[in-house]
């Protein structure tokens, strides 16, 4: 070979090695964020770069499921970090476009089964039209995750960022729509006693914290060089943990006032489905004739005499201020058993808007107090935008008179011990439960109607809410339901007596009077105000990178 045509076979090795340094160089450049070398993707036939693209997507709706998975009545708790562990992954890095699509699809991989109650009796469009707006709003709350995920300790903000999508769906539309936090599927998880220390928001950020804190400890765990970013990542996962065993001694059930022997009816309804308004005569004869039989078991010693009894929401759909004939069935039944009873009655005054009402009862003076619900829910008890949501769904004239909300908490006095009613869908607003307590409350009853919903999870996801309720306010909740699960729940949460579904019975147990405080019924929202604010300051920061980039 020459001379020349060596010269120019080494010139064109060197320039091809060249190329491969300067590529390598440029794929290794350390990011805008400092993090290492970014590699860029070697080119693969199309079909695998298909497959890419449509991995985070599927995953984020895998994420949903896998969340939806770990909510009663299965036990599965710890499927949340899991699940949200994996939704980190489909968020991190991402702009805030690619975020807020991947949360829609984690919201209806998550809402879909979870609410698929909703559609009971009426149809698909209400369940659909719900789960649709609830995805949309777990949406901006990723835009946001996957926006402060490019900040050092992302899984700090991106867990209170999470907490300030909870807040902002238990508020808006038409006062917000509370199911599917995260705090309520943790009834039998570790992290359940940080609900009496910071409420609900308080464990929801828990399990978000530890959710994303484990991806990223598989993230950077196994590079030594990131000692500071790996102990961060074992810091979000270890400090829910610890901070719920540190809460442990606050869950307590000792009868500090003593105690008493409390009893639920659950009189059953002829059929399940809307159409049991139409059935109110039996549905009321069966709540009085189940607590008729009651007092027959504590007259041949089956069963202990309660203080006072709880009848569920809507037990009596008549107006016993309007109608003699409800009067006398009730006036009976609470005669006969000779304690107070707290009955759930539906009142229609002459004008404005109907009342779901729990009446105190009394067996020599009759009805002496009431307490109207004050959450009253949107398109079940009353219709917003009736005239516009009538062309998607006729179901709407099923409710042809609106309920009004009442404005005070109700705590009765029941043989001496302040009993708090907090009215079925109550259940899931902080601010509902919270006020009873804080108004004297030493019991709470969550008296409930589920037999709209048939045989559908909806009544076991209530539950675990009540559970949750039991712990973050040291109280026992009572829960009678018309068709069931009605349960006694002790104040560290757990489920004492319950009933089967769609049969007559009554639960009869002693349960412990408190009136401590715990810091969640002291202070409240503060737990969720400061999320909020650390939130707040992520997205800012966030924002000042950027601009600092621009400029």
């Amino acid at each position: 070979m020459s001379s020349s045509a060596t010269r120019a076979a080494g010139n064109e090795a060197g320039n091809e090695a060249g190329n491969r340094a300067g590529n390598q160089a440029v794929n290794e450049a350390p990011n805008d964020e400092g993090r290492g070398p970014v590699r860029e993707p070697v080119a693969d036939s199309p079909l695998r770069r298909r497959a890419a693209r449509l991995a985070r997507p599927a995953l984020a709706g895998l994420s949903g499921v896998l969340l939806y998975l770990s909510f009663p009545p299965r036990p599965l708790w710890w499927m949340a970090p899991l699940a949200l562990a994996l939704l980190g992954w489909c968020l991190y890095g991402r702009r805030a476009r690619a975020g807020f699509g991947l949360g829609v699809l984690h919201g209806l991989g998550f809402l879909l089964p979870l609410l698929v109650w909703t559609g009971e009796g009426v149809g698909p469009v209400p369940w659909l039209a719900l789960v649709t707006l609830e995805s949309l709003l777990i949406g901006l709350t990723t835009l946001g995750i996957a926006l402060v995920s490019r900040l050092p300790a992302w899984p700090l903000w991106g867990a209170a960022v999470w907490i300030a999508g909870e807040a902002l769906r238990a508020r808006v539309p038409f006062g917000g729509f509370s199911w599917g936090k995260l705090a309520f599927g943790q009834p039998d998880g570790v992290f359940l006693p940080l609900a009496a220390l910071g409420g609900t928001p308080l464990l929801s950020f828990a399990v978000a914290l530890c959710g994303f804190g484990l991806y990223e400890v598989l993230r950077v765990g196994a590079d030594t060089r990131r000692a500071t970013a790996a102990l961060l990542a074992a810091t979000a996962v270890a400090a829910p943990l610890a901070g719920a065993l540190a809460a442990r001694p606050l869950v307590s059930d000792a009868a500090e006032d003593g105690t008493v022997v409390a009893a639920v009816i659950q009189g059953n309804v002829p059929r399940a489905g809307f159409d049991f308004n139409a059935q109110r005569r039996q549905v009321l004869d069966n709540h009085a004739n189940r607590t008729i039989r009651l007092a027959e078991d504590i007259k041949l010693g089956k069963v202990a005499k309660p203080d006072f009894v709880v009848w569920p929401e809507n037990s009596s759909d008549i107006d016993p201020y309007a109608e003699p004939d409800a009067y006398a069935v009730i006036d009976n039944a609470v005669k006969t058993i000779g304690v107070p009873v707290a009955i759930g009655s539906v009142l229609a005054p002459e004008t404005g808007p109907l009342r779901n009402t729990m009446i105190l009862w009394d067996p020599v003076k009759g009805p002496v107090d009431t307490y109207d619900k004050r959450k009253i829910q949107p398109f079940g008890e009353r219709i917003p935008m009736r005239s516009l949501v009538r062309l998607f769904s006729s179901d709407v004239d099923r409710v042809q008179r609106d309920f009004g909300p009442g404005k005070e908490p109700g705590v009765f006095d029941m043989a001496g011990s302040g009993v708090g009613m907090v009215t079925c869908y109550e259940a899931a607003f902080d601010d509902a439960v919270r006020s009873t307590v804080r108004a004297g409350a030493q019991v709470l009853a969550v008296p409930s109607n589920n037999a709209t919903f048939g045989r559908t999870e909806m009544t076991y996801q209530q539950l675990a809410m009540d559970r949750v309720r039991a712990v973050e306010h040291s109280r026992t909740v009572l829960v009678p339901v018309t068709s069931g699960v009605s349960a006694v729940i002790r104040p560290d949460g757990e489920i004492v007596q319950q009933t089967k579904m769609f049969t007559a019975d009554a639960l009869v147990a002693e349960i412990p009077l408190r009136s401590t405080q715990t810091p969640a019924t002291r202070f409240g929202p503060l737990a969720e105000y400061l999320l909020l604010a650390v939130a707040a300051a992520g997205l800012g920061w966030t924002l000042v990178r950027r601009m600092r980039r621009a400029s």
